[in-house]
């Protein structure tokens, strides 16, 4: 009887799912997926401190790692292969605007526009920011606790940034994501508010604080962290400062299996760029979407499994009863 052979259908996938997490700069530790245990996460619901940036466009992976063979013999011939060089770039485009996407499609630091003092002299970085407020003690990710005098300034559907004041320190700032890298000491005590990825909507106030519409990427406040109004985001080009980040892109197929491209350091590359897409085809001349690209040279990890140094972790989780 002839045998029959049979192999699974290549994935159906719609689009990409992009998560970020972040790295510790100091240390260079980026934030570890394990697909064994963490890959049947819900993609609206990552784990934590992976963060959803929601479906990207135009997701591409470029290998540029070089080989090279070692040749022996007369005459020579190639005995094995060397790998030369290790490199990998990642390309996309972000279908929203947010503080976290701005700082992923720029090369370099991106800041909070911290709401201005009365007559206070303009910048193209933001003026001289009110006055901070203090947060109280027994505040969380998700709740922060103010003064009475304090919360009444606020309003729901304001954002906020909230941080410690800056005391003069160098080195990457911001906790526990870095903003930056300081080399000379700025005079302003709010810059680490200015810099930091610690911002959230305001979805309600009371004469306690304020409650907030997603947790803060930071997680609770620190003791002694205080607490301003942000009207918006700037970035500049140039500068010396580079995003670093752990990546993970997800596809869904439509039978249930998953592909994961988990990229553990991930540095922006290219200068701040945008795309704009007409929104008819028969009117290049209306309104257009304008969409965030985002350019990636992916760092290397050494693993821990072999010594092994890896730029990127492939891994597939196939569908339910699916063959192997």
């Amino acid at each position: 009887m002839a045998s029959t052979w049979f192999s699974a259908p290549a994935p159906v996938a719609h689009r990409v799912r992009g998560f970020f997490a972040p790295v510790n700069r100091a240390a260079q530790t980026p934030v570890i997926f394990d697909p064994s245990e963490q890959g049947g996460f819900s993609l609206d619901a990552p784990p934590a401190p992976w963060i959803n940036l929601g479906w990207i466009d135009n997701f591409s992976r470029k290998p540029g790692s070089k080989t090279s063979p070692v040749l022996s013999g007369i005459p020579a011939s190639p005995l094995e292969q060397v790998r030369e060089t290790l490199e990998a770039r990642v390309s996309l485009q972000f279908l929203s605007w947010t503080k976290l996407t701005m700082a992923l499609a720029t090369g370099a630091q991106h800041m909070n526009l911290l709401a201005p003092a009365s007559g206070a002299a303009a910048q193209a970085d933001g003026a001289h920011a009110a006055a901070a407020v203090n947060v109280q003690s027994g505040s969380t990710a998700s709740t922060i606790l103010l003064a009475a005098t304090d919360a009444a300034n606020f309003t729901p559907g304001s954002i906020i940034a909230l941080d410690a004041d800056y005391s003069g320190q160098t080195g990457y700032v911001g906790a526990p994501i870095s903003g930056a890298y300081v080399r000379q000491a700025p005079s302003d005590v709010d810059y680490i508010r200015r810099i930091t990825f610690n911002v959230a909507l305001v979805s309600q106030v009371n004469p306690t604080g304020l409650t907030l519409a997603e947790p803060l990427p930071g997680g609770a406040p620190a003791a002694g962290a205080k607490l301003q109004a942000v009207s918006g985001f700037v970035d500049r080009e140039g500068g010396s400062f580079y995003q670093e980040w752990s990546g993970l892109f997800v596809m869904q197929g439509s039978q249930g299996e998953r592909i994961f491209y988990y990229y553990p350091r991930l540095q922006s590359m290219a200068s701040a760029e945008e795309a704009a897409i007409p929104l008819s085809g028969k009117n290049p001349g209306g309104q257009m979407r304008v969409l965030l690209k985002g350019q990636f040279l992916a760092l290397p990890v050494t693993d821990p499994l072999d010594g092994e140094r890896v730029l990127c972790y492939r891994s597939f989780l196939p569908a339910p009863n699916a063959l192997v």
